[in-house]
């Protein structure tokens, strides 16, 4: 699996304060690993054809689509952009 990062996913990463950066790379790194992994709660956006969302806090998550064995990542914050995702 490999990454590709959108704009929109660095601008919002930069926003971030510090120690929820660390915990966006820590839930890459077990996306990467084991889409599966129980702690990201991955799941497909209602609404949506092909977004999915994982888990990086209570508060936090981002967005990420399929295609193939690459993973486009999207956004990253807190739940509005669950909401900017599905429009």
């Amino acid at each position: 699996m490999t990454f590709r990062v959108l704009e929109s996913f660095r601008a919002d990463y930069r926003r971030l304060p510090r120690k929820i950066q660390e915990r966006v790379d820590s839930a890459l790194t077990k996306l990467e690993a084991d889409p599966r992994h129980p702690s990201l709660q991955v799941k497909k956006m209602r609404g949506t054809r092909n977004i999915w969302e994982g888990r990086v806090s209570l508060s936090h998550r981002f967005t990420f689509q399929w295609e193939g064995n690459v993973v486009i990542l999207r956004r990253v914050g807190s739940h509005s952009i669950l909401e900017k995702e599905s429009r």
